[in-house]
């Protein structure tokens, strides 16, 4: 039987400091509980600005000492199992997200789940798309907002993770103090108006430990393709940047010159924006696995 953690054991910020909240064996099996990204506190669609503590936003549930972990390893966690709650929330505002400039109001959006639907209004009935926005380990130095992402995680709001994706993170520290919060029944690229749909879920989680390999960033595979996340202060550096994390990937697992894949990555990869509205912009460098087969890569990494 999977372990559980309660939602009740959440922090604001991934930091070194914490004190594990559970100690599992690599190849464990966890189901972590969530609150939605604002601690459950908006309860209806008349609920203020004012009334919302800012300070208890995106808490994340954790941290989990994964036993074995050690510094340059890779913690990968697979993400078995996500399931929602029945109501999720949105919010927009002044001075939130891409329109905060031109938004004169705050205003609060309860959306029903129905159906396997999130109802959006009595017209527009969405798909929805169960994802995790903050996810990742402790960083490498100093104590991180859950808010913030970066090489560690964090923040990174990628649609991408969701169920039968695996997250892969480079271990900083002993037992890699892993979290993850911010839950969502859907949201597009970019979550431009600040919030996806937020929403209170269980998520079960496999957290396995590589050996012998290393990365800079975070990289999430699915069935389709396999990406490295970056996170910097502009979309332009975290773009570049990914792509250059795909490069040198490839670089060590092909034979292929520099000059050819930097041309097979202008014709099949895929640079994709994740979020544009946390304190850094997160993109990402996307492969198929089709292409990543024919140069003779069947597994992300070898362990």
């Amino acid at each position: 039987m999977p372990e559980t953690l309660t939602k009740q054991s959440f922090i604001y910020e991934m930091s070194k400091e914490h004190k594990p909240s559970l100690v599992v064996k690599s190849g464990s099996k966890v189901t972590i509980e969530t609150y939605d990204c604002f601690l459950n506190q908006i309860t209806s669609e008349s609920t203020e600005y004012s009334s919302i503590d800012w300070n208890q936003i995106n808490p994340a549930t954790g941290p989990v000492y994964v036993e074995g972990a050690e510094p340059g390893d890779i913690l990968a966690v697979t993400i078995n199992k996500i399931e929602l709650e029945n109501q999720g929330v949105m919010v927009t505002g002044p001075g939130l997200g891409v329109m905060g400039k031109r938004v004169s109001e705050f205003s609060v959006k309860v959306v029903p789940i129905k159906d396997n639907k999130a109802i959006f209004n009595e017209n527009v009935e969405l798909p929805l798309n169960p994802m995790i926005g903050v996810i990742g380990v402790a960083p490498e130095e100093g104590a991180v907002s859950c808010g913030t992402p970066g090489n560690h995680g964090g923040n990174m709001d990628t649609v991408l993770i969701t169920e039968n994706a695996t997250v892969y993170f480079p271990v900083f520290h002993k037992g890699a103090l892993f979290s993850l919060g911010d839950l969502h029944a859907a949201m597009g690229d970019g979550e431009v108006g600040v919030s996806g749909i937020e929403i209170p879920a269980k998520v079960r989680v496999t957290l396995d430990v590589i050996k012998g390999e290393s990365i800079r960033t975070p990289v999430v595979e699915n069935q389709e393709g396999m990406a490295f996340l970056v996170s910097k202060e502009t979309l332009d550096e975290a773009a570049d940047n990914a792509v250059e994390e795909m490069v040198d990937y490839l670089l060590g697992r092909t034979d292929l010159s520099l000059e050819e894949i930097t041309m097979l990555l202008s014709a099949a990869g895929q640079v994709q924006v994740s979020q544009i509205v946390d304190p850094l912009k997160t993109a990402r460098c996307y492969l198929s696995k089709e292409v990543l087969k024919s140069l003779g890569i069947t597994s992300v990494f070898e362990g």
